[in-house]
């Protein structure tokens, strides 16, 4: 019953930060999922994989993790570059590609 303890990162569909301020401890799949045979649902017998706590720091997550004897994998999280932008360096005289229209 090994968990994970990370930081989710932002969606390809969102261009904000929303919900990835919180750290996420989610337990790793026990037992693989089966394909229903009349309806094609997968399923499985691990309740575990339901399971996703949310906690507002790291410290929390780990101390929780350890109050209650789960072993668990710490991911950290990769910050991406932060890539200053404005509006007038598309007409900067020292532009790097030349300005068409």
């Amino acid at each position: 019953m090994l968990a994970r303890i990370y930081r989710p990162a932002k969606t390809a569909m969102q261009s904000g930060k929303a919900r990835t301020q919180h750290w996420v401890l989610e337990f790793a799949p026990a037992s693989a999922r089966t394909p229903d045979p009349l309806m094609g649902w997968t399923s499985s017998t691990d309740m575990n994989a339901q399971v996703k706590l949310r906690f507002d720091t790291r410290d929390e997550a780990i101390a929780y993790a350890e109050r209650h004897g789960i072993p668990f994998q710490l991911q950290e999280p990769r910050e991406a570059p932060v890539i200053l932008k404005a509006y007038a360096d598309n007409f900067a005289y020292n532009r790097k590609q030349s300005w068409t229209h």
